[in-house]
């Protein structure tokens, strides 16, 4: 059995998005029924040295985005990474899902094996092949990051489960 690179991403990143869509739905919920402050839960953290919730959609639609653009040679949009509010990390949802929706299968054909420039901090940088830049630094780190936000809203007592991380098994 063949699957190709579009296969396996865009529609694994759609569906991360969506459960992030979905977590932000369950912030909101909470909020009001417990009488919270809905930007409280957004700047919680699992640590005090952790990035906030916030920050989590922030990597896991950079991550995303990003990898597509490297696979497919096109240069992925960019993003401020300024979002305080449900509204501001909806539309930055919605941004990554409209670019996601433009990429084709075409446009990632062969990228399993083209070189792959990956940025790890300031100045330092990896060359990989596309399938061990998705294996080992992609999808690991967009897995993280939708962990976190996940841990992140448990350990705020938000009612969240394993069948809110997975999302609709179809």
């Amino acid at each position: 059995m063949s699957i190709s690179v579009y296969d396996l991403t865009v529609p694994l990143f759609q569906r991360g998005l969506d459960v992030l869509s979905h977590y932000l739905d369950k912030i909101e919920a909470y909020a009001e029924e417990n009488g919270v402050d809905a930007n409280e839960l957004l700047s919680a953290r699992l640590a005090p040295d952790m990035n906030p919730f916030t920050s989590q959609i922030q990597r896991v639609t950079d991550t995303s985005k990003n990898a597509i653009g490297r696979l497919s040679g096109q240069e992925a949009p960019r993003f401020e990474d300024n979002e305080t509010t449900i509204a501001e990390l909806r539309a930055r949802l919605a941004k990554a899902q409209a670019y996601f929706a433009t990429v084709t299968p075409e446009s990632l054909d062969g990228s399993d094996s083209r070189e792959i420039t990956v940025p790890l901090g300031r100045s330092a940088t990896k060359v990989m092949s596309g399938k061990d830049y998705l294996t080992k630094f992609v999808f690991p780190n967009f897995y993280f990051h939708i962990t976190t936000a996940h841990g992140i809203l448990r350990a705020r007592g938000l009612p969240v489960g394993k069948m809110d991380y997975l999302g609709p098994i179809a």
